[in-house]
């Protein structure tokens, strides 16, 4: 099976190398800890694996001292970071129509950052999660992609706009300020899902739209970079359990549906690649669990939910029957490890 591994482009480290001096730290220094090329500070189109620029972003908090170095970071993001993303989604009649049309582009920006939006009781939940091969921490990486996500509304919105509140999966910091401050909300830690909630009416408002002319040509130029740059079909359907799982709606037949095309094609071209649905089903639900367990304290009957288990007891059978363990067990025990 050919290895899922996703790059993201230099990008994304927009603002690094002011907010590293701004905290006391060398940002060429930091960038070749984490094994990352110093020229990806200049030029926005160097390839990067997206792991090291986690394992940059913990470090850099880590070193410095700043517990909210991500969310520093994305407040030096600009809307016209997104390239021609950003004239699109000015475009769109509505934010709730922006917001589908990033969910869309998303991947040329950050192929292992997944996006999706639910609707609930006249709420409209913004739900992220980062794909990856490799254990490890994080935070900074998961509260810059919902800082930048934030910013996005506001510029679609309006500065006086403010969410209902800000959900991370992973614990709280010893301050909470600099994030109720920044989000301007209520933001909840050690919760179910790393997402925004939003009222779905406001999202739903006709707003002015942008250049027509420019969005389509824009427009035609992202179609083509989705085209040219497809990912594997391994890849696309990891990405997709990730988001059906917490639904209990993570078949072949969904994501099938997601996709565009028929189930027998799904099974088809997985095969092709060395592997089959219910493998890389395995393999999502173990990392999911591995993560949720040692970063979070997230309660197991939550997260049986979440790994798309019918019931707790569902759960438990599958976990000592993955592990060899209870998963109470196996948390406790990677926490004695890490003491």
């Amino acid at each position: 099976m050919t290895a899922f591994v996703p790059v993201v482009r230099s990008a994304s480290l927009n603002g690094y190398q002011a907010l590293a001096h701004a905290v006391g730290l060398n940002a060429h220094s930091m960038l070749r800890r984490a094994g990352l090329p110093v020229r990806s500070l200049s030029d926005p189109d160097t390839p990067l694996r997206t792991d090291a620029v986690r394992a940059l972003l913990e470090r850099s908090a880590e070193a410095s001292g700043v517990a909210d170095f991500g969310l520093r970071l994305a407040g030096l993001r600009q809307f016209s970071n997104l390239g021609p993303i950003s004239l699109v989604l000015q475009e769109e009649a509505t934010t709730r129509q922006a917001l589908d049309t990033l969910c869309r582009y998303l991947q040329l920006l950050n192929p292992s950052l997944r996006t999706w939006l639910e609707t609930s009781d006249g709420l409209l939940l913004i739900r992220e999660d980062i794909v990856t091969e490799h254990d490890g921490q994080m935070r900074q990486s998961m509260e810059l992609a919902l800082g930048v996500m934030y910013r996005i509304l506001v510029e679609l919105m309006g500065a006086t706009w403010h969410p209902l509140a800000v959900c991370f999966k992973h614990p709280a910091p010893d301050d909470t300020t600099p994030h109720r401050l920044f989000f301007g909300t209520r933001v909840d830690f050690n919760a179910g899902f790393n997402g925004i909630v939003c009222r779905a009416s406001e999202l739903d408002a006709v707003r002015a739209g942008g250049n027509p002319q420019m969005a389509r040509f824009a427009r035609q130029y992202l179609d083509r970079a989705l085209s040219t740059g497809a990912q594997s079909t391994h890849a696309m359907v990891r990405q997709l359990m990730m988001a059906l799982l917490p639904g209990g709606r993570c078949t072949s037949q969904q994501v099938a549906l997601h996709l565009g095309v028929d189930r027998r094609t799904v099974h088809r071209h997985l095969e092709k690649e060395g592997t089959t649905f219910s493998d890389v089903l395995q393999l999502v639900r173990v990392e999911l669990a591995k993560r949720q367990l040692e970063q979070t304290a997230q309660p197991l009957a939550e997260l049986a939910t979440l790994l798309g288990f019918a019931s707790p007891s569902a759960f438990a059978y599958w976990f000592k029957d993955s592990f060899g363990c209870s998963a109470r067990a196996w948390r406790n025990g990677q926490r004695q490890s890490a003491a």
